[in-house]
């Protein structure tokens, strides 16, 4: 087995200045000015370490990241790169964590997390918190506990999600998506879920003004809806919903039993009123 180098309390400069390294040891460590500094290494672990610059992590394998910053200027930091962990770590720069397969990130704050987790496989994110635009695009097998995140456009286009006791405030989440199951959660914002497939909310709270529409499977059991308005539009739906919902709109199939609806618009034009079965417990 080769022996590991230890590095410890360095300043390191200029490109690729560990290029290809294997089996390090880095602690305390900066980053500095110069590109992609770990490139294509492998067995790396980094405790304490700061990344000041551009593609610290590209093509690398075998990853183990605790107590480290990216500032902003260490943007599009780790790409490609397979068996990643991030633990107690902040990272301020967008667009990180991109085509990477196999990666757990663990009490992790994204202040800016635009454009970030994209085209990866294999990912589970547990007490995380994010705040930007585009998070998690075309990512698949994702599972998510306890996520906290401010950010539209969120997982658009993902499959096989699975999240647990987390909180979205983010308009057109989960678009494009298929095979998603969302527990015990809140989600606000416009437009939630369009042109899913196979979309489940359980034990959820939703607050989202033409929500839950051109959806192909939607399953809700125990949620609540509020504010939620012109709601199901063209879905097929199985929803069990313990509130009022304020509005439902042309659904295409399916039953909804609700507390109470405030209003219900059925445009036989549009729909056939025959393939939705409607149940109104009333107040």
């Amino acid at each position: 087995m080769q022996e590991r180098k230890k590095i410890t309390q360095e300043f390191l400069t200029g490109e690729r200045a560990l290029f290809k390294s294997d089996g390090l040891d880095i602690y305390d460590t900066i980053f500095d000015d110069g590109e992609s500094p770990l490139k294509e290494s492998k067995n790396i672990s980094l405790t304490g370490c700061f990344f000041r610059w551009k593609y610290p992590l590209w093509y690398c394998e075998n990853i183990t990241v605790s107590d480290c910053t990216w500032f902003d200027m260490g943007r599009a930091g780790v790409w490609y790169t397979n068996n990643i962990s991030v633990c107690d770590s902040i990272v301020e720069a967008p667009k990180n964590f991109r085509r990477c397969d196999g990666l757990s990130l663990v009490n992790v704050t994204f202040p800016n997390a635009q454009e970030t987790l994209w085209s990866c496989n294999n990912v589970e994110i547990n007490n995380v918190t994010a705040k930007g635009d585009y998070f998690g695009m075309n990512t698949n097998n994702l599972k998510i506990n306890k996520f906290s995140l401010v950010g539209n456009y969120s997982f658009d286009g993902c499959k096989n999600v699975e999240v647990h006791d987390s909180k979205l405030i983010s308009k057109d989440a989960f678009w494009n998506t298929e095979n998603v199951t969302v527990y015990d959660s809140f989600i606000t914002g416009e437009y939630l879920g369009w042109n899913a497939k196979n979309l489940t909310l359980i034990n959820c709270t939703i607050e989202s003004i033409q929500g839950l529409c051109y959806i192909d499977n939607l399953v809700m059991k125990n949620c609540k809806l509020i504010n939620t308005t012109l709601a199901f539009e063209y879905s097929s739906v199985d929803a069990d919903i313990c509130s009022k919902v304020d509005s439902i709109i042309n659904p295409s199939g399916g039953t909804i039993r609700a507390k109470e609806i405030g209003e219900l618009i059925i445009e036989k034009d549009k729909v056939d009123p025959e393939k939705t079965k409607i149940i109104c417990e009333g107040k």
